[in-house]
């Protein structure tokens, strides 16, 4: 899943906690990159919680859960199973998806990188 604001996508995750943020946007799950949480302002385009205010909020088996004071409110989605579309990102030098999908599968299958 991509950064909700540019479009980024996640590379493979190092150990320990992810950089990446989660919130909720139209009823659905949504990633922040770092770049977009350095930027600042990212949480005002989410949805918060109704009781507390907090951004801070996850979407799962169809409910919205705030993870400040637990407040949980049913999904409500115009069209199941349709997340919003990211903004377009704009393109960074040398980040061709297929060399970045080729690269991933010379890590996972152990073949030399060219």
């Amino acid at each position: 899943m991509p950064c909700f604001r540019c479009g980024a996508r996640q590379t493979d995750p190092v150990r320990g906690a992810s950089p990446w943020r989660r919130g909720v946007l139209a009823d659905h799950q949504v990633l922040v990159c770092p770049a977009c949480q350095a930027a600042g302002g990212w949480s005002d385009a989410l949805d918060h919680c109704s009781c507390c205010g907090s951004a801070a909020l996850v979407c799962r088996l169809g409910d919205v859960e705030c993870r400040e004071c637990g407040h949980t409110r049913e999904a409500v989605r115009d069209e199941p199973g349709r997340a919003p579309e990211p903004a377009p990102a704009a393109p960074s030098p040398g980040a061709d998806l297929s060399q970045e999908v080729a690269a991933a599968l010379d890590r996972v299958l152990g073949r030399p990188l060219t």
